[in-house]
């Protein structure tokens, strides 16, 4: 099992169901997405919020596998973290817990992106050095590869 060494709490709301009570499938990956923000934050790569053309990244492909059902009140652990850094895209995978068990896993593909040019960049190297600091498991090729 690969190793994750960020994870953070959501919470399940009233608004996160679905007509039958359970998390709705879409929200997953809101969910997904709120653990990426918070795991970019810790890692110093998006330090201000209020800028979004600063993020620096814009999600290209996006998978989940659902395993069992979430419901209200519930707390989903989502671990999160980076599988492999190309030259312009970086993989995350997201493995979602309930009390220790698993109820869905995900990845994400993110392409640099250079939101004033509007066009993909190669990954920054300040990126490179703080996610292979953080993620020594981590699948990298070098710009130009």
């Amino acid at each position: 099992m690969p190793t994750y060494n960020f994870t953070t709490p959501v919470v399940v709301r009233y608004g996160d169901l679905d007509a039958q009570g359970h998390l709705n499938h879409a929200r997953y990956f809101t969910f997904m997405e709120e653990a990426r923000f918070r795991y970019i934050q810790a890692l110093g790569l998006w330090t201000d919020t209020h800028d979004f053309n600063a993020v620096g990244q814009i999600v290209a492909e996006a998978t989940c596998s659902y395993k069992q059902p979430v419901f209200l009140g519930q707390t989903v652990d989502v671990a999160v973290r980076i599988s492999r850094l190309g030259n312009k895209s970086l993989e995350m995978d997201y493995l979602l817990t309930v009390a220790g068990q698993e109820v869905a896993h995900g990845r994400t593909v993110q392409v640099a992106y250079d939101y004033a040019a509007s066009r993909s960049m190669p990954i920054p190297a300040a990126w490179r050095q703080a996610v292979a600091a953080f993620e020594p498991d981590l699948a990298t090729s070098q710009p130009g590869s």
